[in-house]
């Protein structure tokens, strides 16, 4: 039985590992498609194991400490491939369990013309952990908060996170006979949580701001229009320089800002924007693209002016606001994969 084993193990095709918190399921396939062998192992045993098996394809979905288990694996001769959920579910068979699971990403990591998750390095893991933890989402929590308690006591508040620190005390102070001493001391709370939030936020943005000085594929990004610090951080923290997609309208399909697709019969249906993909950095890039929208007498620097141009006499501002993000996202690909800055007078030939 043992030789049996070792001899399937010689002719090992792939390998599936089905990621979790403490356990790891792996399942072996041959180069005959058949399952050489079905095992589960602790993370801390993940190294021995692996020691232990020829180099060979090993699938992995894209998931937390998937970067990690790639480089690991890499360092010891095998090939991982990280593949996107979404691609390996096609692949189950029967029901759902782990062995299933791994199973599926086999087959999956098997399939020559299957998009991958690219690699990430440590570098981009930093980056992309000071993104995350910026907290910008929390903070508009917590202000949202205090503005539903104000509301529950009849007092409405000014839009504006401005508005709100600047009358809150006066608010407190002004009508204490209708807000509970109890309601007040938790707003009052939420106010030291905001002050809080406000105070990381704005160390980690300047922490990433010094990244993104010392960094040459930020500022080569960041000479482009409406692409500043925050965006060229959080676009290298995702791809690196870009080598998973093959042109930039990839890129851009990979953000979902290109039309959701529902073709039959030789009869072409575009809908709306597909929003796949990163929405962090496709939120980012919208957003760079209304600010640059709102200075029209900036357009004829960039090469892209006379386009913009054209573009907003037959396009809404959301549509248009759309396709300029659409726009950035190829040109950022395009400086990152030529490492080149972008070139923004008219005479340069636009992307």
């Amino acid at each position: 039985m043992k030789a049996k084993m070792e001899s399937n193990q010689a002719s090992l095709a792939v390998i599936g590992v089905d990621i979790g918190k403490e356990v790891f399921h792996i399942v072996g396939l041959g180069v005959d498609g058949k399952i050489a062998f079905r095992r589960k192992i602790r993370r801390s045993g993940l190294r021995d194991a692996f020691e232990k098996l020829p180099p060979c394809i090993v699938g992995m979905e894209a998931c937390l400490s998937a970067h990690f288990v790639s480089r690991l694996l890499r360092a010891l001769g095998h090939k991982p491939r990280i593949i996107p959920a979404i691609y390996v579910k096609p692949f189950v068979k029967g029901q759902k369990n782990d062995y299933n699971d791994a199973e599926a990403i086999a087959e999956a990591a098997l399939r020559p013309n299957l998009r991958v998750v690219e690699e990430k390095s440590q570098d981009q893991l930093d980056l992309q952990a000071c993104h995350r933890v910026r907290l910008v989402s929390r903070r508009t929590t917590t202000i949202n908060q205090i503005r539903a308690f104000l509301i529950e006591q009849g007092i409405p508040v000014r839009a504006g996170a401005r508005a709100l620190r600047n009358s809150l005390f006066a608010i407190l102070e002004n009508r204490r006979g209708e807000i509970s001493p109890q309601t007040a001391s938790l707003i009052l709370g939420l106010y030291e949580d905001w002050c809080r939030l406000d105070k990381r936020i704005e160390t980690v943005t300047g922490a990433i701001e010094e990244l993104s000085q010392v960094e040459p594929k930020c500022r080569r990004l960041m000479s482009v229009p409406g692409i500043g610090p925050i965006i060229a951080t959080g676009i290298v923290a995702a791809i690196g320089r870009g080598e998973a997609f093959e042109r930039g309208r990839d890129f851009a399909a990979w953000l979902g800002l290109v039309p959701r697709q529902h073709s039959t019969g030789g009869r072409t249906i575009l809908g709306r924007i597909s929003k796949r993909g990163s929405k962090y950095l496709r939120t980012l890039l919208i957003q760079a693209a209304r600010v640059l929208l709102m200075r029209p007498h900036n357009w004829s620097r960039y090469s892209f002016g006379a386009w913009l141009k054209t573009a907003s006499q037959r396009l809404h501002k959301n549509k248009l606001a759309v396709a300029l993000a659409n726009k950035l996202a190829r040109i950022a690909w395009s400086v990152l994969h030529n490492e080149k800055a972008f070139d923004t007078q008219p005479e340069a030939v636009a992307i």
